[in-house]
């Protein structure tokens, strides 16, 4: 597949920036989020015309004005200047069922975004990025880019949302996004930290250390309601885990028999991080439409005895009660100022520094499938596949809904050579529906 970029352009917002909204000073979890950008990619049949798709995203970016300025790196704010998002036209050398219906790669989809993905952070890059490629059936491919530093995966579906619905017209509900995260948590100056293994390919920003390849595993609604079942078994009146933490667990089974396969000298005892949104679960809450890094880290550490030991359904237990304390925890984030900082700030400084530990197996599990990836409309159908980039981070699973009802597509970023064994793994084989 090749990708040919044919224009490049800034979209700025219709209306300007009044003056008062011109300094944006980003949160303290912003500050503490990887220099990266968050990306995602849907696809559609024909029929989107591209004028309308520059007219309405100039027309929703007042509402999300941050996202046509420019990052400040100094002194941790945005200049919403209007400087404009940048806004790429590209053609593709095939059909879009030769992406869909075979299966591309995930790393061949990269040539598909408007930017790589890690950011550079200069003042000149702009936070928010779109790339418009046609294929030669006239099929379309959208990919969204948005700066780790001013935003979370719920800000990234958020803003799409809110694009799609500007781009129907008055018709559809507009979603009111709120950039009032650093009121609830005003910056303290830290430093972006370093975050988990990474390997490159063309990119300058970081040393390679590894090839990190990605893999998307498909399991139905079928196969999550086989796996919920297995938990249930021999039991009455308990409440089934959840879609999401029964493929976690699984996943992390996988990969700590991945683990011990390999050859360290000793055996490593097992990190697994779960991003938790805190929207909505603060005291008083967080709105919903908050947008920014609004993210608490679930953590879950066992030795490599207990890993040993350890059945699909203990790992179900143990991802589930530590997100379900986490969940909790939320709660006493605004009320307790000590509270607060330990459970956010202990928490995501204390797996950055854990996760460039070599003697630690470390996994990093994100949950995107609340963000309706698959419902996004702008006016033309809804997104025949919607996906993630080739994020080149060591043991990233980012877990997407499918678009079957009720099932769940697991994006799985692993070293090349863990991928082969992951993707011979017993449990795996049975209960993936697809392999891309």
């Amino acid at each position: 597949m090749k990708v040919q970029v044919l224009s490049r352009k800034l979209i700025k917002p219709c209306i300007p920036t009044p003056e008062f909204l011109r300094h944006y000073t980003i949160s303290f979890i912003d500050e503490l989020a990887p220099s990266i950008n968050v990306l995602a990619v849907l696809y559609y049949s024909p029929g989107l015309i591209i004028q309308k798709l520059e007219e309405s995203l100039a027309e929703i970016l007042p509402q999300f004005y941050p996202l046509a300025g420019r990052y400040m790196k100094d002194d941790h704010s945005v200049d919403c200047s209007d400087q404009g998002a940048a806004f790429l036209e590209a053609q593709v050398d095939c059909q879009l069922l030769d992406i869909i219906g075979a299966g591309a790669k995930p790393e061949e989809l990269n040539d598909l975004l408007p930017c790589q993905s890690f950011a550079t952070e200069d003042a000149t890059e702009p936070l928010l990025a779109i790339q418009v490629s046609k294929f030669k059936c006239d099929g379309i491919a959208i990919s969204v880019s948005i700066s780790h530093r001013i935003a979370d995966a719920s800000s990234l579906g958020m803003f799409i949302s809110a694009w799609a619905n500007a781009c129907q017209g008055d018709n559809v509900e507009a979603i009111s996004s709120r950039f009032n995260s650093p009121l609830f948590f005003p910056g303290k100056n830290f430093s972006a930290p370093d975050f988990g293994e990474t390997g490159t390919r063309d990119l300058d920003v970081r040393i390679p250390v590894a090839k990190i390849v990605a893999r998307r595993f498909v399991f139905d609604n079928k196969a999550i309601l086989g796996l919920r079942a297995k938990m249930s078994e021999g039991k009455t009146g308990k409440q089934q885990p959840s879609r999401v933490q029964v493929v976690s667990a699984l996943i992390t089974k996988a990969l700590a028999s991945v683990d011990a396969q390999k050859t360290y000298g000793h055996s490593r005892n097992l990190l697994v991080a779960q991003l938790v949104s805190v929207r909505e679960r603060t005291v008083p809450p967080v709105p919903k439409y908050c947008f920014g890094n609004l993210v608490a880290i679930a953590m879950t550490e066992s030795t490599a005895a207990e890993v040993k030991n350890m059945g699909f359904k203990d790992f179900v237990r143990l991802l589930d009660d530590n997100v379900s304390k986490t969940v909790a925890d939320c709660a006493k984030i605004l009320s307790n100022g000590e509270d607060g900082h330990k459970i956010l700030v202990d928490t995501i400084v204390g797996f950055n520094k854990k996760s460039v530990n070599s003697d630690l197996n470390v996994v990093l599990i994100t949950d995107w499938s609340k963000l309706g990836f698959y419902e996004v409309d702008f006016g033309w159908g809804k997104p025949i596949l919607a996906s993630v980039a080739d994020v080149p981070i060591k043991n990233l699973v980012t877990l997407l809904n499918s678009k079957e009802s009720g099932g769940i597509e697991a994006w799985v970023h692993l070293d090349e050579k863990d991928m082969s064994y992951f993707e011979q793994d017993k449990d795996l084989k049975i209960f993936t529906t697809s392999l891309v």
